[in-house]
């Protein structure tokens, strides 16, 4: 297996015992949980009061994160068109705190990223949290449902090929590209407010 600084896991719809086995596996003894808000209804297990007990039984610790690196910014300034903007939300000294604080939990134990999305190319922590991450120089893996870790830049590749289909590769530079794949990614799968914001222009319906 391949080293990593940091990994990522999106727990979706997993029984609580595979999805800690899932992390002993991949060596993970601390869990990032970078939820918004850290509960879950259908899944209950993934509460946060009982996420962190079930955990605690196999020696591995929780620290809830999406105070700083959340996907739900409470901010209304740091949506566009009442979506997420994740570029933004990068730039916010607050989710640069956060990061400091992950890499320092880095350096001392295996840490795993956690949201509830399953695909990491559908969720916050791949294309805000590792996509920082990445560009500080860390090395990022994302844990697939399928027991496999995929490297980021090889996650990053799909969201490329994805946005790339139809596209001129010749008439944009590689790094344009990439930053525009993200952004439209972002936009289709980012938290989007229901209530118009007071900034934002008539939309058709």
């Amino acid at each position: 297996m391949p080293e990593f600084d940091l990994l990522s896991i999106g727990h979706s719809n997993m029984a609580a015992e595979g999805f800690v086995a899932m992390l002993r596996r991949a060596g993970v003894d601390a869990v990032a949980d970078v939820r918004s808000v850290p509960a879950s209804r259908r899944f209950p297990w993934f509460a946060k009061t009982n996420l962190t007990a079930r955990l605690a039984d196999d020696g591995i610790a929780y620290a809830a994160m999406g105070d700083s690196l959340g996907g739900r910014p409470r901010d209304q300034g740091l949506y566009r068109d009442r979506v997420a903007d994740y570029e933004a939300m990068a730039q916010r000294p607050q989710f640069r705190a956060g990061l400091d604080r992950l890499i320092e939990a880095a350096a001392r134990s295996r840490v795993c990223l956690t949201c509830a999305e399953r695909e990491p190319l559908d969720c916050h922590r791949c294309l805000l949290v590792a996509r920082a991450l990445a560009a500080r120089g860390l090395t990022v893996g994302h844990i697939l449902h399928d027991g496999t870790i995929e490297p980021h830049a090889a996650t990053e590749q799909r969201l490329l090929a994805w946005h790339a289909d139809g596209c001129d590769l010749f008439a944009a530079g590689q790094r344009d590209l990439i930053a525009a794949a993200y952004r439209g990614r972002a936009r289709v799968v980012a938290f989007r407010l229901r209530v118009p914001l007071p900034h934002d222009t008539a939309e058709a319906t």
